[in-house]
């Protein structure tokens, strides 16, 4: 049986000819994201907003999530999250916080339970109030940092100094544009989108040190050839492997997006939006940016030769 092959073994694609065209783009999708976030605003959900959570379980197994989903929207009281959790029959919902003192959450309760009825053990009720949500805010953003920052230590002392910058730049590059993205559609951003934009850094970051891996050890075996052509060189030879991975996660996720529910909804767009901003700065913002912070000087009087002997080999 033959493999189907999205991209040629043997591609010779010049991506760094393009990169005065590409890197300008970037900057400008970056200062727009960050114009998104600051006009728009994130569409905070109810962990990062505040709102009231109740746990309920249902007489019958398992919960109709779908229904209890269906008649609670119908009641206008702003955002409503349902999601199953432990046992079948177990149900937890959350209410964004209602317009209002206390009272006003208390009648938004009330009217959830005249909603579902005498079907339903109502087990927790409990009100997250502005504080706590600014808390998980800033825990959420601490966490981002501080992963990022572990991220430059670890590959300052992995590779040159150059690369680990590069891949940190990059790694913000992604989170900057997935959220100008959210911002401007609006999604729900809560603690799962918190979740997702951390497993895009890994993803993201993964991708990149693979290529930075092949760019590292084809300075060591063409040490004459100039730096953009060597990084074309590496680019190629690992194009296969970035499309690859790419696809089949993308698709994973495509497939969670259509069928995993609502409650997944916000974190499967983030991570699928991820993985097409992380795909494409891999390959055009990640190497560009070594060439920027002057990994090489280039290479001399023979450097065009080594190159086509170079891409002999290849």
């Amino acid at each position: 049986m033959r493999l189907i092959k999205l991209i040629p073994e043997d591609t010779k694609i010049p991506f760094m000819g393009a990169r005065l065209i590409t890197f300008p783009i970037s900057m400008v999708l970056v200062t727009l994201s960050i114009l998104a976030v600051a006009v728009f605003g994130l569409n905070y959900g109810i962990d990062f907003a505040g709102g009231t959570v109740i746990e309920v379980r249902a007489h019958q197994t398992p919960a109709d999530l779908h229904k209890i989903r269906t008649d609670l929207s119908a009641l206008n009281i702003g955002e409503v999250q349902v999601q199953g959790f432990g046992q079948a029959e177990d149900v937890l919902i959350r209410l964004a916080q209602q317009e209002g003192d206390e009272l006003a959450q208390q009648a938004g309760v009330a009217k959830v339970k005249a909603t579902l009825g005498n079907g339903y053990d109502y087990r927790r009720v409990e009100v997250v109030g502005p504080r706590v949500s600014a808390d998980l805010r800033r825990d959420g953003a601490i966490a981002v940092v501080v992963s990022l920052f572990v991220i430059l230590i670890y590959l300052w002392f992995r590779f040159e100094w150059q690369f680990a910058v590069g891949a940190v730049l990059t790694t913000i590059h992604d989170v900057v544009l997935t959220l100008g993205l959210l911002a401007v559609l609006q999604i729900s951003f809560d603690l799962t989108a918190i979740a997702a934009i951390l497993t895009l850094v890994g993803y993201s970051l993964n991708d990149t040190v693979v290529i930075y891996d092949r760019i590292r050890e084809n300075l060591r075996k063409y040490k004459k050839m100039d730096l953009a052509s060597l990084i074309d060189l590496s680019i190629n030879q690992t194009l296969t492997r970035t499309i690859r991975t790419s696809t089949t996660t993308f698709l994973a996720m495509a497939a969670m997006y259509v069928f995993g529910g609502e409650a997944l909804r916000g974190f499967n767009f983030t991570m699928l939006a991820g993985i097409v901003i992380g795909t494409y700065s891999s390959i055009v913002v990640s190497a560009p940016l070594l060439i920027f912070l002057n990994l090489r000087t280039g290479g001399g009087k023979g450097a065009e030769k080594t190159e086509g002997a170079a891409t002999a080999t290849a």
